[in-house]
C-alpha cells in the first residue's frame, strides 16, 4: 500500500516544460538531438542539444533535454551548469532541481539544500522532506534531523519511508538501539534487500547475529541474492558486521534517490527512472544496486554500450560482480561482440568456478557461436555443480541436449531431453524440441505427436510449436489435419522460411500445387540457409515427390492431382 500511494504521488508530481517556440535555432543540431532522444542515444543527444543551445540558450526544452541527457550518461557534474542556468531563467524542472540538490549533497554544502527549497526548487514532497532531514544530519543537528524525519513520517503515505531513513540516520551516528526499534516495526519499513541488510547490520552491531539470521530467513527463506548470501555467511561465522549501507549524510541522500528509482521502476518511463538511478550512483559510487538498476534500464532502452560500461564499474570484490558480469555478457552479445562476450564469460568461469550459473552462461555464449563441443563441456560443468533437485537443472539439461543434437550425438541428446522432462514433465520447449527431433528422425511418431500436442496446449500462440504439430501430422500422413495447423503457424511466424516451406509441402500433399509453389517462393524470399534454399528450388523445378524420391523417401499420395 505504501509503495502504491507514494508511487502515485511521485508520478502525479512530474513536471515537464511545454515545448517552446524556437528563437532562430540551429535547426540541424535540433533535429539531430531530437532523433537522438527518440532512440535514447544520450551521448549524441548531449552533443547536439548543447550545440543547439549555442543559438538558443534560453530555450526551456533544449535546457531540460540537455540536463536529462547528461544525467542519463552519468555525467551529473556536466549537467549542473545547465541546471543552474534553468534556475536563473526561472524554468521549473524536477531534474534540474534534483541535480542541484545532489551536487550540494556531494560537496557537503548542506545549507544550499535549504536555500533551494526556500526559493521553491522542489523535486517532490518526499525527496524534499528527506533531503532536509539528511541535510540537518550533515550539519550535525540531529535534533532538527529527527524532527524533519518525523514530519515525513506523519505525512500520509510516507510513514514507512520516513521510518526507514530515520533508522538509517540513527544507525549512521551509532544509535543502533533506536534504529532497531524502527526497523523492527511490523509493516513500518519497506521490505527489500537493502532494508534487510541494514537491519541485519544493525542487529550485528548489537551482538544479535542469531536474531539477524532469523530475520533474514523469515523475510527471504533460503533464497538470497549475492549480497544477502555474503551477509548470511558473515553472520553465521560470528562476525560483527559493520553498518555500511549508509555511512554519512551524502550516502543517506543517495539512498533516498535510489529508493525513488526503485519505486518508479516499471511504473514510469525508463528514461525518467534512469535520472534517479544515475543520481543515486553519483551520490554513492559504491552502491552496486544503483549501478545494476541503471544498467538494466539502459538495456531496456537498447543502450547496450552504455549498459556494458556501467556494469564494468562493479568491482570484482562486490558480491554483485558475477551478476554484473552476466548482464555485461548479455549486453556484449546484443552489441554483436561475441568474442568479447566469450572472453568475459571465460574469465568469470575461471574466477568463480564454484558458481553453476556462470558455467551455464558460458555454455549459452559458446552455443550461440556454434561452438557446440565447448558449450557441451560448460553445461556439463554446470550440471556437476547443480544439486539434483535444483530448479535450474532442467534448463541446463535441455541446453546440453541441443549441443549433443548439433554434434549428431542423438543418444546423448535424447537422454538429456528426457532427463529434463523428468524434472519438468510438461515443459513446452523441451516437449517441442524432442518431439520435433523424433519426427525429423522418423522415430516414435505417436509419442512425438503426443508431446507436441501437449506443448501446443501450453503455448497455443507459439508459431514454432504449432509448426511442429502440423509437421508431425504431415509425417504421419494426416495431411488434411496438418493444413489447419500449418496455416496457423505461418500466420504466427509469417517471415520464417522453414514454416513457409513446411506449409508448401502440406499444400502439395493435399493437391494444392499452385499454393504450394507460392509458399515455396515465399520461403525463398525470406533468405533461408543455402541447403534449405537449394531443396526448395528443387521442389519448384521437379515437385516434392521427385525430391523425396531422390532422398530415398516414399512419395506422397496426393489427395487431389490438380496441375
Amino acid at each position: 500500500m505504501f509503495k502504491t500511494t507514494l508511487r502515485s504521488a511521485i508520478l502525479a508530481s512530474m513536471v515537464f516544460a511545454a515545448p517552446p517556440s524556437m528563437a532562430d535555432p540551429d535547426a540541424g543540431a535540433y533535429l539531430a538531438a531530437r532523433q537522438a532522444a527518440i532512440s535514447s542515444d544520450y551521448a549524441q543527444g548531449a552533443i547536439y542539444y548543447t550545440k543547439a543551445l549555442i543559438s538558443d540558450p534560453e530555450n526551456p526544452l533544449l535546457l531540460e533535454s540537455a540536463v536529462s541527457a547528461f544525467v542519463a550518461l552519468g555525467q551529473v557534474d556536466r549537467a549542473l551548469p545547465v541546471a543552474q542556468a534553468m534556475v536563473t531563467l526561472g524554468i521549473q524542472s524536477q531534474t534540474a532541481n534534483l541535480v542541484i540538490d545532489a551536487s550540494a549533497a556531494k560537496s557537503g554544502d548542506w545549507m544550499a539544500i535549504f536555500d533551494t527549497l526556500e526559493t521553491g526548487q522542489s523535486v517532490s514532497p518526499l525527496v524534499d522532506g528527506l533531503a532536509q532531514a539528511w541535510a540537518s544530519v550533515g550539519l550535525g543537528d540531529m535534533t532538527k534531523a529527527v524532527a524533519s524525519f518525523d514530519e515525513v513520517i506523519e505525512t500520509e503515505g510516507m510513514r514507512a519511508y520516513g521510518n526507514y531513513h530515520k533508522a538509517l540516520a540513527l544507525a549512521s551516528v551509532g544509535d543502533f538501539e533506536g534504529a532497531d526499534a524502527l526497523l523492527s516495526g511490523a509493516g513500518q519499513i519497506p521490505l527489500n534487500a537493502r532494508a534487510a541488510i541494514a537491519h541485519a547490520q544493525v542487529l550485528s552491531q548489537l551482538d544479535r547475529n542469531d536474531d539477524a539470521l532469523a530475520m533474514l530467513e523469515n523475510a527471504f527463506g533460503q533464497s538470497f541474492d549475492p549480497g544477502l548470501a555474503l551477509l548470511r555467511a558473515q553472520l553465521s561465522d560470528g562476525e560483527t558486521v559493520p553498518f555500511s549501507i549508509v555511512t554519512g549524510p551524502t550516502e543517506g541522500f543517495g539512498e533516498v534517490i535510489h529508493m525513488i528509482a526503485g519505486l518508479l521502476q516499471g511504473e514510469a518511463q525508463e528514461t525518467y527512472t534512469l535520472q534517479y538511478s544515475r543520481v543515486a550512483e553519483y551520490l554513492n559510487p559504491d552502491n552496486t544496486d544503483a549501478i545494476m538498476l541503471s544498467a538494466g534500464l539502459l538495456q531496456s532502452l537498447d543502450q547496450y554500450e552504455l549498459a556494458s560500461e556501467t556494469l564494468a564499474r562493479v568491482p570484482q570484490t562486490s558480491p554483485s560482480f558475477p551478476n554484473a558480469e552476466m548482464a555485461r555478457i548479455d549486453a556484449l552479445r546484443r552489441l554483436d561482440r561475441p568474442d568479447a562476450a566469450i572472453e568475459v564469460a571465460q574469465a568469470l568461469a575461471r574466477t568463480n568456478p564454484e558458481l553453476p550459473f556462470v558455467h551455464s552462461k558460458l555454455g549459452d555464449v559458446l552455443r550461440g557461436q556454434s561452438n557446440y563441443a565447448d558449450a557441451h563441456a560448460a553445461y556439463s560443468d554446470a550440471l556437476d555443480l547443480y544439486g539434483p533437485e535444483d530448479p535450474n537443472r532442467w534448463l541446463v539439461l535441455y541446453a546440453r541436449a541441443i549441443t549433443s543434437h548439433a554434434q549428431d550425438n542423438w543418444p546423448e541428446a535424447e537422454a538429456d531431453f528426457r532427463a529434463a522432462l523428468e524434472l519438468r514433465p510438461d515443459q513446452p520447449q523441451v516437449l517441442n524440441y524432442l518431439g520435433y527431433s523424433l519426427v525429423e528422425r522418423g522415430e516414435k511418431l505417436d509419442e512425438a505427436l503426443q508431446m507436441i500436442e501437449t506443448a501446443v496446449a501450453a503455448r497455443p500462440d507459439n508459431g514454432a510449436i504449432v509448426d511442429s504439430l502440423g509437421w508431425v501430422l504431415f509425417q504421419l500422413g494426416r495431411y488434411d489435419e496438418a493444413v489447419v495447423h500449418m496455416e496457423r503457424a505461418a500466420a504466427l511466424e509469417a517471415v520464417d522460411p522453414i514454416v513457409n516451406d513446411h506449409l508448401g509441402d502440406v499444400y502439395w500433399a493435399v493437391g494444392r500445387k499452385i499454393e504450394a509453389a507460392f509458399q515455396w517462393h515465399r520461403a525463398l524470399s525470406l533468405d533461408p540457409e543455402e541447403e534449405l534454399a537449394q531443396r526448395i528450388r528443387d521442389k519448384l523445378e521437379l515437385g516434392l515427390d521427385a525430391v523425396l524420391a531422390s532422398e530415398g523417401a516414399d512419395p506422397i499420395t496426393v489427395a487431389n492431382d490438380d496441375p
